[in-house]
């Protein structure tokens, strides 16, 4: 089934709803077919309104969904969507791993550090009985060389993973699935901060901060050092210019389909 894709700021984002988008993870998982998803929020959408390379991988990839309340309420007030909630990464991961568990379809765990990575599929594991994990990988917290991105996927495929996620950080995960989802010909998720809030190392902000876009509020007083630029900076810009693009008074421009992309290799 194909999904209509509608832009917010030049970024391609897909609406349906989050039981459709695992049901289309799992599809792609029983015939091994490539499917590169990011659950993208503001933040995300901002990174490929101010880097164009960015933005095209993020369109090139075969679904893109509104992980963000503000990007759900974007796609209802420029193209009239209404989605009946958010696509929560960290839900979305929960409920392809649910599925996963029932079917006997193992994943495979990308990113984050070796302690995070042991909590959270510990956490997994708990949650739901029979999962399999079929490997994982720290992240390396520099560029991989070239060798150690082919070693990197010789491993997963030797695993006998189906399924893939990835948590990364916004954009370095959706670079990494956008190079690596035809090499694996498995389904990519990069669903960011869902690997430290299942591994229990970070808060998830209550469901009422949640359904009123204000889990960014959450997140900054947590960790205000990291975090402030992202939201303080961005979020106001994000809000700009959506307006302007509702007003139709600035073209919001999409990075051409054919543009010379520097290889990039995260890791």
């Amino acid at each position: 089934m194909t999904y209509q894709r509608y832009p917010v700021l030049g970024v391609q984002i897909t609406a349906i709803e989050r039981h459709e988008a695992a049901n289309v993870v799992l599809a792609a998982a029983r015939d091994r077919l490539p499917l590169g998803v990011s659950a993208l929020a503001v933040h995300g959408v901002m990174e490929g309104v101010l880097d164009p390379e960015i933005q095209y991988r993020l369109n090139d990839l075969e679904m893109v969904v509104a992980d963000g309340q503000p990007v759900r309420w974007a796609l209802r007030w420029l193209h009239g969507v209404g989605l009946a909630e958010r696509v929560y990464g960290p839900d979305l991961m929960k409920d392809v791993c649910r599925m996963a568990a029932g079917e006997g379809i193992p994943i495979y765990l990308y990113g984050s550090t070796s302690e995070t990575l042991a909590e959270l599929e510990r956490n997994l594991n708990a949650l739901h009985p029979g999962l399999k994990v079929a490997g994982n990988q720290p992240s390396r917290f520099r560029t991989a060389t070239d060798e150690e991105q082919d070693a990197d996927a010789d491993t997963i495929l030797s695993s006998g993973a189906q399924i893939v996620f990835v948590g990364l950080g916004c954009p370095r995960q959706e670079i990494w699935t956008y190079e690596m989802r035809h090499r694996l010909s498995l389904p990519v998720l990069a669903v960011g901060a869902a690997f430290d809030f299942h591994a229990g190392k970070s808060r998830q902000a209550p469901a009422w901060m949640q359904k009123r876009g204000l889990e960014w509020l959450f997140r900054l007083v947590h960790e205000p050092r990291r975090l402030w630029r992202r939201y303080v900076l961005l979020n106001p810009s994000y809000l700009a210019l959506v307006a302007l693009q509702a007003s139709r008074l600035r073209t919001i421009t999409t990075a051409r389909a054919q543009m010379p992309l520097k290889q990039v290799r995260p890791g």
